[in-house]
């Protein structure tokens, strides 16, 4: 019984010792090194108003309904950052289908100028994780002639601001040409004002 109770005094310890390093010290230590490193990533890329009130994050997709705005791609989840991942349906699911034709209407709705065979594949389904901020080029220079119509803002000068916000592949090789559709939104609200 002794030699029992003499073994908790040093599992105590080692113990505590675990949970200040693993619990306290290591994400500390990581969060001060990405704050020096790449402070926007490491508070998430929060994007603030004149006002200093946090409109989005860079990071996270937006839903925009409003016909003289860019729209991101069709979320599952509905851009409910506390859950991610779309349902991984199988090009021959129901449920697929249905969503991919509501996808189609709604587009046609929207942009009656613009022929679904020129739509882009990113604006009628998921992204893996159903947050995705971005949308092809070729999916923003699509909306167009629905936005142009509806601001009055020329069709060259929306053209000119896409490709301003076209972001390259990571280090040159990873990943598609992407557009944040929050941050292309953003300087489309300040050019129709």
């Amino acid at each position: 019984m002794e030699e029992k109770q003499k073994m908790f005094g040093p599992i105590i310890r080692t113990s505590f010792l675990i949970m200040v390093l693993c619990g306290l010290t290591y994400p500390l230590t990581v969060t001060g090194i990405a704050q020096a490193i790449m402070p926007d990533k490491a508070d998430g890329s929060l994007i603030y108003s004149e006002e200093n009130e946090i409109i989005g994050s860079k990071l996270i997709g937006q839903s925009f309904t409003d016909p003289a705005y860019f729209h991101g791609r069709v979320s599952s989840i509905d851009y409910d950052g506390a859950s991610s991942g779309s349902n991984n349906y199988a090009p021959s699911n129901e449920d697929m289908i249905n969503r991919t034709k509501e996808s189609i209407e709604a587009w046609k709705e929207n942009n009656p100028d613009t022929p679904i065979s020129d739509v882009p594949i990113d604006l009628l389904s998921n992204s893996g994780s159903g947050l995705d901020p971005h949308i092809s080029p070729a999916a923003a220079y699509a909306q167009v002639k629905r936005i142009s119509s509806i601001t009055g803002i020329s069709v060259e000068q929306l053209n000119k601001l896409i490709s301003m916000y076209i972001e390259g592949r990571e280090l040159g090789l990873f990943g598609e040409e992407r557009v944040n559709v929050l941050t292309l939104n953003l300087e489309l609200k300040n050019m129709a004002e």
